[in-house]
């Protein structure tokens, strides 16, 4: 079980998602600001970079060194000692803009599209994955994916799951050692729920964010939602397991995800609650 009642951690941003806990810090993206940051879990934050085609997806090689998903540019980049620079270039196989990206141990990032014009109303169309090499090829891994907006690799770094928001379920499939994805499966049904930004914990079990009817659930395989915590008035976009005892989740919320209205009311925030069963893996 968790906490009765959220905290924030941080306010006044215009639309964080794509959190991800790493070496004792929170890093996420505030996507209609262009920038991404990081925090301690005191609120003490840190810039990180700007990206004037929006920040999404982030994610590490096993160098250390960061990589970033441009939405609008269809582009990783990656953050080096001189700045950023672009990996891969995705336009070839998204024909709209980029979002959520996990990274595996061996560096590999698996990089979705939205398939479809959010911001301009458009109709949600079936979609693709890629994979980004560490040296920056690409190609393309899953197709027909109904709005891939969360994604997390399970520690054994055997298997991808894949939160389809307009599909309204979790996805599943084998990470074969060239990087290639096999067994394509349904991991949860999660109808009528809308899951987004997803995290593992230690049991095996997902905390997916609903930005639709406003909460976050946690999702065990094939029984679906088993615990739903509601934001009233908010949407979860997102969340990610950390804390100095993994038992920390970090949940991006806002009232709208409409960029006209982000930037003006400022009113994203970073809200956590205290969970029962830690991170999956090391935090």
């Amino acid at each position: 079980m968790t906490d009765a009642e959220p905290r924030v951690l941080l306010e006044k941003l215009a639309f964080p998602d794509c959190p991800r806990w790493h070496q004792g810090l929170l890093y996420f993206s505030d996507v209609h600001d262009g920038r991404v940051w990081c925090s301690t879990e005191q609120s003490q934050v840190q810039f990180v970079a700007e990206l004037p085609g929006r920040p999404a997806g982030l994610g590490w090689l096993p160098d250390g060194h960061l990589q970033l998903v441009s939405m609008r540019d269809r582009a990783v980049l990656r953050l080096t000692q001189t700045g950023l620079v672009q990996v891969a270039d995705l336009s070839g196989s998204f024909e709209h803009a980029a979002n959520n990206m996990v990274v595996d141990g061996r560096g590999r990032a698996y990089v979705s599209s939205l398939g479809f014009d959010l911001d301009g109303g458009g109709s949600p169309a079936p979609t693709r994955m890629a994979c980004v090499e560490p040296d920056g090829e690409t190609w393309v891994v899953i197709e027909d994916l109904l709005f891939p907006n969360g994604s997390a690799i399970t520690p054994d770094g055997r298997t991808l799951l894949v939160a389809e928001t307009w599909g309204r379920r979790i996805s599943a499939y084998d990470i074969e050692p060239d990087g290639s994805l096999a067994n394509p499966r349904l991991w949860s049904d999660l109808q009528p729920n809308v899951p987004a930004g997803i995290c593992l914990d230690a049991q095996g079990a997902v905390w997916a964010a609903d930005p639709v009817n406003n909460g976050v659930m946690r999702v065990i395989e094939g029984a679906g939602a088993v615990e739903w915590i509601p934001f009233e008035g908010r949407g979860v976009h997102a969340c990610a397991l950390g804390g100095s005892d993994g038992r920390t989740l970090f949940l991006c919320t806002s009232p709208t995800s409409n960029p006209s209205r982000t930037i003006e009311q400022r009113e994203g925030r970073i809200e956590m609650l205290r969970v029962e069963v830690p991170a999956a893996g090391t935090v």
